[in-house]
């Protein structure tokens, strides 16, 4: 029996988690009023989950034999336990996107930069737009607020309402 926007749960769920995907990767996606109404609500929850456990992080050394045979400490970081746990609940949550190659970027540039990162869009989440918010959140003193909705008017053809849906800044 189909729901809401005359689909299935499994492809509504796959429509949100497409857009929600294009949003947290681009910034903005223009998308009918309704469909940007649901994908707004889909993508804070993202945003939240990573806002409260983007710092859990741990910190260990361990002894490693470097070329010249010398036993060198290395210091390396790792998620802890409810990082780990958000990072695998959003990598459910979202499409799995990858990064773009630059214009005037060589293949070999492109493989080095993108080696070390297996989920592109998770990590944008937790290094890039968890910090942002949670320092807009404690500035302002509220949380929730990380996407805004610009009506843009009627579609040409079935006079579908438009809106632009965004990050804020």
């Amino acid at each position: 029996m189909p729901g809401r926007f005359g689909r299935t749960y499994k492809e509504r769920k796959s429509l949100y988690q497409t857009q929600a995907s294009e949003l947290l990767w681009y910034g903005k996606i223009e998308t009918t009023v309704s469909k940007a109404k649901q994908v707004k609500a889909y993508a804070e929850k993202i945003i939240t989950i990573a806002i409260r456990n983007y710092e859990d992080t741990i910190e260990y050394s361990k002894k490693v034999k470097d070329s010249k045979g010398k036993e060198v400490e290395v210091k390396s970081v790792k998620d802890g336990v409810k990082k780990l746990a958000a990072r695998r609940k959003i990598m459910k949550l979202v499409s799995d996107l990858q990064e773009i190659k630059g214009n005037n970027e060589s293949k070999s540039e492109y493989k080095a930069r993108t080696n070390e990162v297996s989920h592109p869009l998770v990590e944008k989440i937790f290094n890039e737009l968890a910090p942002k918010y949670a320092a807009r959140a404690e500035e302002k003193k509220q949380g929730g607020g990380y996407t805004r909705i610009y009506q843009l008017g009627q579609r040409r053809g079935d006079a579908a309402d438009m809106a632009i849906l965004q990050l804020v800044d």
